[in-house]
């Protein structure tokens, strides 16, 4: 199916969508690491099945160093060995805030404690900001029919220009 609308290609599209990315900057420039960004926002996308944001959040991390084996067992970080405690945490966060439509009860306490154990205040509101951005992202994505193949990395910062 192709795409059903170029959202960024119209008037109200393009202001809203600089005003997103001004929102994603200061996430981005934030304590909590790029890495961990990444892995977020690949995981959130996999569960909401947004092909677009997935190749670009697995390209954007692959060209920053990520390594091929993490990010393939993303989608199992439970029953893998190769994410830290904070990265955990992060995933859990991320896991349990964006499959609240669900019918999930919500964050869990365990993975509050988790979470607090393993990143700062700062760190912790970028994590909740970062969420709801990728979710709302990957929504947009999914209802623009927007695909996944021919990102390649860099093409979003290079887009902001």
């Amino acid at each position: 199916m192709e795409s059903g609308f170029s959202l960024f290609d119209h008037e109200i599209g393009a202001r809203f969508g600089k005003r997103f990315a001004n929102a994603a900057a200061v996430v981005h420039q934030s304590s909590l690491p790029h890495t961990t960004q990444e892995l977020v926002s690949l995981r959130a996308s996999q569960i909401n099945g947004c092909g677009h944001c997935v190749d670009m959040h697995t390209k954007e991390a692959a060209a920053a160093g990520e390594s091929a084996v993490r990010l393939h067992l993303v989608a199992a970080w439970r029953e893998s060995t190769v994410f830290t405690d904070a990265e955990r945490a992060a995933l859990a966060l991320t896991e349990e805030g964006t499959r609240l439509a669900d019918g999930a009860p919500g964050v869990s306490e365990a993975t509050w404690a988790a979470v607090r154990e393993h990143h700062d205040d700062d760190q912790t509101a970028a994590l909740v900001c970062l969420i709801g951005l990728i979710n709302a992202a990957n929504r947009m994505a999914v209802i623009t029919h927007q695909k996944g193949g021919s990102y390649e990395a860099g093409m979003f910062a290079a887009a902001l220009g």
